[in-house]
């Protein structure tokens, strides 16, 4: 602290009090956030993340440390008055909660886009400076500070881990064929499933001899030798459904606001896609049903379709995962447990998931699935049979500890029958609420669609 207050007045002093006072509240952290969520995978998962590694940090230092750890900060006439802040802070100390946001942002950005976190590191080493710089934090401080938000973005990995650079595994394809300008494709085309442009022209551009179809022409597809699909996940259901049933081979064209099935297939635009047509390789992957109904991605009852369209309406407002937690506390907070039976067996539960394949984690926030080929469901559920169920599970959420908890059952397998006793309700697949009913199969296709794949 007496090496910084004794440096020379210079042009910096202004240029520090200004990054100090930008990143109160974390201010100047919710802007980068922002700019890196215009961008697409790691970059909007990393401002994600950030986001979320911000509120550990903040919580831990400002609300935990600084009542465990008072301190006095160092005195205002150390420091010439040019350097001093106009308004200084009457916490503790100890920690800086502005260092600890800071090391937190750049971590969790550096673990999603090592690119991102180079930049945004020397923005956060200079904010964390500069509480030093200006007189209100000693050295100890900031380097205590660091550490919490290192650690509070190193211990998001326990909600939310980080995404595998590879594609799920699945079966070899050696029955696909180049199809030379997509002569022989019929692409559906969904032009309001993303927050993009209408993705038509890119793909005429690419495959001048396909035909290109509107979602609204679904129905009366006409002969072909692949079929395309462009659009989110829903609509990516939908005509993969076709091509199991037509036996054609999938050419898929992410252009939806998430593309989970894209992203764990390995696609992660035209450009992989394109590529792959015109060399004429692929894979087949496992797919689902329910009552004969396909899904590529997840099917589930009880409250879980609530959740989702909660979760929805706030995660423009607060980001996914804040989102999804508040959306599963309102949901548990209102919700009506489900009698049903599993296979034979009696169950009281919230919710019940059903993956097309193993995802990960093992807790109640599937996020990828490293297979495609093992032909199981993955089955997940939440007990309503023990005192303050829901508490207990939401706790167990909230800290990552579910594969633990005994309100949390987690299973794989082949197929799974399922009834409910009482009123029909909905089931949701794939993100869409379906049809309403009793009695529920689910079943496994092993290597039931093809798909083009680099």
């Amino acid at each position: 602290m007496s090496s910084s207050a004794r440096l020379p007045p210079s042009r910096l002093d202004r240029g520090f009090k200004r990054l100090s006072r930008a990143a109160n509240h974390s201010l100047l952290w919710f802007v980068v956030a922002a700019v890196l969520a215009t961008g697409k995978g790691p970059f909007r998962r990393g401002a994600l993340r950030g986001l979320a590694a911000i509120a550990g940090a903040s919580a831990s230092a400002n609300l935990i440390g600084k009542s465990l750890f008072p301190r006095r900060r160092p005195a205002a006439d150390l420091l010439a008055v040019e350097r001093r802040l106009s308004r200084r802070p009457t916490s503790s100390s100890f920690p800086s909660g502005h260092s600890a946001s800071a090391a937190a942002f750049a971590t969790a950005v550096a673990m999603e886009s090592p690119k991102a976190g180079a930049v945004i590191a020397p923005l956060a080493a200079a904010v964390a400076y500069s509480r030093v710089h200006t007189g209100v934090h000693w050295p100890t401080d900031v380097a205590a500070g660091a550490a919490v938000g290192a650690g509070a973005a190193l211990l998001t990995r326990r909600w939310w881990p980080l995404g595998v650079n590879e594609p799920a595994s699945a079966y070899e394809h050696a029955d696909l064929t180049s199809l030379q300008d997509g002569d022989g494709l019929v692409v559906v085309v969904n032009p309001h499933s993303g927050i993009g442009p209408d993705p038509s022209p890119r793909i005429a551009e690419e495959w001048p001899k396909a035909q290109i179809v509107p979602i609204e022409e679904l129905g009366s597809l006409p002969d072909a030798k692949a079929l395309g699909v462009a659009g989110g996940d829903g609509t990516v259901a939908a005509v993969a459904a076709i091509a199991a049933e037509r036996d054609l081979p999938l050419v898929l064209i992410p252009s939806g606001t998430l593309n989970h099935f894209a992203r764990d297939v390995g696609i992660q635009g035209l450009h992989d896609t394109a590529q792959a047509v015109a060399d004429g390789v692929g894979v087949r992957v496992d797919l689902a049903q329910v009552n004969g109904q396909w899904f590529v991605n997840t099917a589930s009852l009880g409250g879980y379709p609530d959740m989702v369209r909660i979760r929805e309406k706030l995660e423009k407002r607060w980001g996914k995962w804040p989102a999804a937690v508040l959306a599963l506390f309102r949901v548990l907070q209102r919700a009506k447990p489900l009698d049903i039976t599993i296979d034979g067996d009696k169950h009281l539960v919230w919710l019940l998931f059903v993956g097309n394949g193993p995802y990960r984690p093992k807790g109640f926030a599937p996020t990828m699935r490293p297979r495609l080929d093992d032909g199981l469901l993955d089955v997940r559920y939440v007990r309503a049979d023990r005192r303050y169920s829901r508490t207990r599970f939401f706790l167990g959420a909230l800290f990552g500890a579910l594969e633990h908890s005994r309100m949390y059952e987690h299973f794989e397998v082949a197929s799974l029958n399922v009834e409910v006793h009482g009123p029909p309700i909905s089931i949701a697949t794939d993100g869409e609420v379906r049809e309403r009913g009793n009695h529920f199969k689910f079943r496994s296709r092993s290597a039931a669609l093809g798909i083009y794949r680099p």
